[in-house]
C-alpha cells in the first residue's frame, strides 16, 4: 500500500481527534459504525473511507449537519490522485507535503535544490550515483523535479526561501548559476548564500527543509533526508530547534541582493 500523502494523512488525524472529543475508544466507535478496529485505524492512519463511512462518523462524533463542510471539504481533497502518482515514485511522502505547503524554507549544503536546478544539473546528479538506474528511472524523476518546480510560478505562487552553501554553487555550471540568478528575480523567492568564510556553523550538521501550510491547526513539518532515506517530523519542539537554525543561518548569509550578484559573479567566471 502507498504511503499516505498529506491530504489523506490530514483527514485521519481530524476523524481521531473527533472520536478523542466525543470521548469514544476505537472499539466503541467501530462498533456504532459497523467496522473493525483495524478498519478504523487504517482510517485514521490515512485511508480515506467511502463518503457513508465519512458522514457516519461525523454523526457519531457529534459534528452536526452544519458544521460538516469542512470535513467533506477535507475528504474531497484526500480523495483526488496526486499528479505525481502516474510517475510510479518509490516514495511519494515529501512530494504530497510540498504540493501542498504555502511556504518552503530549505537549507542546502552539499547539491542545489530541487527546486531551482536545470535538467542537465538533474541529469548529473543522477548519473553521479552509486546506483544505477534505467534511462527510464531518471526521465521520470527529472520530469517530476520539472513539474514542481511550476510551483514557483503561476497565480498562487508558493513562497520559496533558500539558503545554499558556496561549495554548491561552485560545483554548478554557468547555465545553472544564470537559471538561478533569474529566479531571484521572482517576488515570491529569497535566495541567500552561506559563504565559506562563515567558519562553522549549525547548517554542517545536515540539510533540512521547513513546509508551512494554508489549513487552520495544521502543524509546521520538519523534513529531512539521510542516507538510509527520509523522515518527516511534525513535533513541534524539533520544529521550532529548525526553525532557530534556519533563522540563524539567514543572519550568516549574504543578503539576497548580495546573493543575486555573487551568483551572477559566479556565473561571469564559467
Amino acid at each position: 500500500m502507498a504511503e499516505p500523502t498529506f491530504r489523506q494523512r490530514r483527514l485521519g488525524e481530524a476523524l481521531k481527534l473527533l472520536r478523542e472529543r466525543s470521548g469514544l475508544s476505537q472499539r466503541e466507535a467501530s462498533d456504532r459504525i459497523d467496522y473493525n478496529v483495524p478498519k478504523l485505524s487504517r482510517i485514521e492512519n490515512g485511508q480515506v473511507p467511502d463518503i457513508h463511512a465519512l458522514r457516519a462518523m461525523l454523526d457519531i462524533y457529534g459534528v452536526i449537519a452544519d458544521e460538516e463542510a469542512p470535513y467533506v471539504e477535507m475528504w474531497e481533497l484526500a480523495k483526488e490522485k496526486g499528479w505525481w502518482k502516474q510517475y510510479r515514485l518509490e516514495d511519494q511522502g515529501y512530494i504530497s507535503l510540498e504540493h501542498d505547503a504555502s511556504a518552503i524554507k530549505e537549507f542546502q549544503s552539499s547539491y542545489l535544490p530541487g527546486m531551482v536546478q536545470t535538467r542537465g544539473y538533474m541529469r548529473a546528479v543522477f548519473a553521479g550515483a552509486r546506483t544505477q538506474r534505467s534511462k527510464k528511472w531518471i526521465d521520470n524523476q527529472i520530469e517530476v523535479r520539472v513539474r514542481r518546480q511550476q510551483r514557483l510560478l503561476g497565480a498562487d505562487p508558493v513562497s520559496y526561501h533558500a539558503i545554499i552553501a558556496e561549495s554548491a554553487l561552485r560545483h554548478a555550471d554557468g547555465g545553472q548559476l544564470r537559471h538561478i540568478a533569474e529566479l531571484c528575480l521572482l517576488p515570491n523567492v529569497t535566495i541567500q548564500v552561506v559563504l565559506d568564510t562563515a567558519g562553522l556553523h549549525d547548517g554542517h550538521n545536515g540539510p533540512f527543509t521547513l513546509l508551512d501550510f494554508p489549513f487552520d491547526g495544521d502543524p509546521q513539518v520538519l523534513y529531512v533526508e539521510h542516507a538510509g532515506g527520509s523522515m518527516h517530523i511534525e513535533d513541534q519542539h524539533r520544529v521550532k530547534a529548525a526553525t532557530l537554525t534556519f533563522k540563524h543561518l539567514s543572519k550568516l548569509a549574504l543578503t539576497a541582493e548580495e546573493s543575486a550578484a555573487w551568483i551572477e559573479g559566479l556565473a561571469a567566471e564559467r
